[in-house]
């Protein structure tokens, strides 16, 4: 019936039919031949399912003659016998009462009964009263935290390059020992020791969930070590804390970096000041000269310290290391020379980190830094962090980027420190042997503990309970206040604190992350684009004669350099732009989940979870509610925790389970792992207290891993593989629909997707290798 179909409709359409891309052509057929489609009278039902379709493919030419079109093809289809004719339905002119004659009335329905008492009207204004009190409060406690956020950013120093470093001499290898941390009144690591060698890069994992009530833990202490709050740090190491965007006015970017370096700038601003003064008394009259002999060599002195002073900073080679480093943060020549104004808050960032990197402080705090990067500013930068001639402190979920710039791992379990050779991968698998061999050690520990205090008759046999199972008494506990046999109960106490104690293994809690499976699967195509060209009104042409299809079972990431527009291809095929020519096909069917910044950044910061997700879906209960949101890793007292509160990696969860909820087949995500992992470590805060208390004006780079609670952390081992994109990769392999992600992390994409698309020049095309093909040949370039 498909290939009778099919001969039919290029018989009617004609040569235009023939131009029409395959999967479009596939569809119409395909309609066309479903034994139960509905033609309709004069084929309205052909023109109501295709229509728009058939216009926009230009098989014809506008609506009149696509309404002609249909009507042949309908008739078409009925002289081959490819359809029934249905029984016309027509419409009564008057309605038929079917009770009437009847002497009894029909029975009316009874009211549903209701759950609970009922609520008077004075019920309903107090609980509205209460409604609208509970949110004043919440707004009030909201601009609370946004004025305590505001202030400690006020409070922070103005870090600048600093030539000089007083202080004697710098200190080579750090020994820390005996340190003890706590947070809120909690012991997070007592006793700790650990050796920090000179040279050498520490890093660990990011930790999800050691957060109290006011979520600001890492944060909040990472401000107070750039602000020299904590006890111990030396007052002549300079920390710089990269957290906020550099402010948008008229300044240029490349003279935004080189203003960090004051004491240039001012060298160079009074060089010119004396520049003009030497200018003016050369072009005085006799008099003044004579006058101003003496100030002519006050000024002639003072412009040889300064040239003396700007040679010994090497101020000349600023300008062209300045501009370095924001090239290798994908600043081409045009940009520097723009405004900070006309850059966005992700570039901004990007000017931050140059700003940091150009003064090399003495401890630098990195906060995620590749969530603002393209992957060639990626790659930049971890060769510039490789040669890094000081310390740094790195927060990064990025897995490829640690491994590349750590040498070493601190480990925080047990409320100890303990340091691995290694680099991320490494770390892995050390640790995953060394959680084997200890709960092999705890289990044998055990076993003789028990064997030592459990006894048979004591009077009879001196053997161990293994060898007789006929008692189950503890001996010890049995006999410990018994004066006959209190020295052998000594004896056996003695063996035990002799034999020791072995630390049961703890493992993490799972991360969760279990999309909802679509109950309906819509038939292909389900996106397609047909020569679809988009550009901004006013502005060039972004991209033209776009040809690519997306069904349910494509997995795919698209990758290029930011501001190319791979963000644009996800909102034209969202449905949030429309080409400015060609045509992008939607199924009717489709659902379709977009997840970027703009959600997290939309959240009610306000609201709690549960409260935010009632007020999308009305109606909805909150039982159900709160089983989705406990699908995305929301569980418990989190769901009711105010938003602000929340990391940015529980923000994420909660943008997730609003674009889920409605069990869509598509889901299209743009750089997921930015957001994901959270912003609030506090095992990051501890290792940096520690430091600070030791410190003598070094610095260290850490990298700490995803816990999920507090008492875990503090009595319970790491899992590394249970990280939250580690979760998210599971959840997105078991997702039964279609996936478009845009990333740069390596880990995700080669553990979720099966097929690259590159963009560049204005085109989309499927990139032929491994995401590590790619960068191999931008690593060339």
């Amino acid at each position: 019936m498909t290939e009778v179909a099919s001969a039919v409709v290029h018989d009617v359409l004609g040569r235009r039919f023939q131009e029409v891309d395959q999967p479009i052509v596939d569809y119409i057929v395909n309609v066309l031949a479903d034994e139960d489609f509905d033609f309709g009278d004069e084929g309205e039902g052909v023109f109501e399912a295709l229509g728009e379709l058939l216009v926009g493919a230009e098989c014809v030419t506008d609506f009149n003659e696509c309404r002609l079109v249909c009507s042949k093809l309908t008739e078409r289809f009925g002289k081959h016998g490819l359809f029934k004719e249905k029984l016309t339905v027509r419409s009564l002119t008057t309605p038929v009462r079917m009770n009437d004659g009847m002497e009894e009335e029909a029975p009316k329905k009874k009211p549903e009964p209701i759950d609970g008492p009922l609520l008077s009207e004075r019920d309903k204004q107090k609980l509205e009263r209460r409604k609208r009190k509970d949110e004043r409060q919440r707004e009030a406690e909201y601009q609370v935290h946004l004025a305590e956020m505001e202030a400690a950013r006020a409070g922070m120093p103005v870090v600048c390059v600093n030539h000089d470093r007083d202080g004697g001499p710098n200190v080579k290898d750090i020994h820390m020992e005996n340190f003890n941390v706590s947070v809120g009144g909690r012991d997070l690591i007592v006793d700790g020791s650990v050796t920090l060698s000179f040279g050498r890069h520490y890093g660990g994992l990011v930790v999800e969930s050691l957060v109290g009530r006011n979520g600001t833990g890492k944060t909040t202490f990472l401000r107070h070590m750039a602000m020299h709050a904590i006890d111990g740090i030396p007052s002549n190491c300079q920390i710089l804390h990269v957290e906020q965007e550099v402010v948008g006015d008229d300044t240029t970017a490349l003279q935004c970096v080189l203003n960090t370096d004051i004491e240039r700038a001012q060298l160079l601003e009074e060089e010119a000041r004396l520049l003009v003064q030497q200018r003016d008394l050369e072009f005085g009259g006799e008099t003044e000269k004579s006058n101003s002999s003496i100030d002519k060599d006050a000024i002639s002195t003072r412009m040889e310290e300064i040239y003396k002073r700007l040679e010994l900073i090497d101020a000349d080679s600023a300008e062209s290391r300045a501009a370095s480093i924001l090239a290798g943060l994908s600043f081409s020549p045009e940009m520097q020379r723009n405004a900070t104004k006309t850059f966005s808050g992700g570039w901004r960032m990007r000017i931050a980190l140059a700003r940091a990197l150009f003064i090399e402080p003495d401890l630098l705090l990195l906060d995620e830094p590749t969530n603002h990067l393209d992957l060639h500013a990626v790659l930049w930068l971890e060769t510039y962090l490789v040669k890094w001639p000081k310390t740094f402190i790195v927060v990064s979920h990025a897995r490829e980027f640690l491994n590349t710039v750590v040498t070493d791992i601190l480990h925080l379990q047990g409320q100890k420190l303990n340091s691995y050779k290694g680099n991320y991968d490494i770390f892995e698998r050390t640790r995953e042997e060394q959680v084997k061999n200890q709960q092999k050690a705890f289990e044998a520990n055990e076993r003789s503990r028990s064997h030592m205090q459990v006894f048979t008759d004591v009077s009879v046999t001196n053997k161990l309970l293994s060898h007789c199972c006929c008692i189950s008494m503890s001996f010890i506990d049995k006999f410990r206040y018994n004066a006959k046999r209190a020295s052998l109960v000594q004896s056996r106490i003695k063996a035990l604190d002799r034999m020791g104690y072995v630390d049961e293994v703890v493992n993490d809690p799972d991360y969760k992350f279990e999309f909802p499976t679509p109950d309906d699967r819509p038939g292909p195509p389900i996106i397609s684009f047909s020569d679809a060209s988009f550009g901004y009104p006013g502005g060039p042409i972004l991209f033209k004669n776009l040809n690519f299809g997306i069904d349910l079972d494509s997995r795919i990431a698209m990758v290029g350099p930011n501001g190319i527009g791979k963000s644009t291809i996800l909102k034209l095929i969202a449905g949030e732009l429309q080409p400015s020519s060609g045509t992008v096909f939607r199924s009717a069917k489709v659902r379709i989940a977009v997840f970027s910044q703009h959600h997290v950044d939309g959240l009610d910061l306000t609201s709690n979870p549960l409260l935010y997700m009632m007020r999308c879906f009305p109606g909805v209960p909150e039982q159900k509610l709160r089983s989705h949101l406990g699908s995305l890793g929301v569980t418990g007292n989190l769901a009711l925790q105010p938003m602000y509160t929340l990391s940015g990696g529980q923000k994420s969860r909660v943008a997730f389970a609003k674009i889920t909820f409605k069990k869509p087949h598509i889901i299209l995500l743009d750089e997921p792992s930015n957001h994901l992992v959270s912003h609030y470590p506090f095992l990051c805060n501890i290792l940096f207290a520690s430091i600070r208390k030791v410190l003598e004006g070094r610095a260290v780079l850490f990298l700490i891993r995803e816990v999920k609670s507090f008492d875990v952390f503090c009595s319970g081992n790491l899992n590394p593989d249970l990280d939250a994109v580690e979760a998210l990769i599971q959840g997105l392999v078991l997702f039964q629909g279609g996936i478009l992600m845009v990333s740069h992390d390596e880990h995700l994409i080669s553990g979720s997707v099966e097929e690259l698309w590159a963009v560049s020049e204005g085109h989309v095309t499927p990139f032929h290798g491994t995401f590590q093909d790619y960068k191999n040949i931008l690593q060339s370039k």
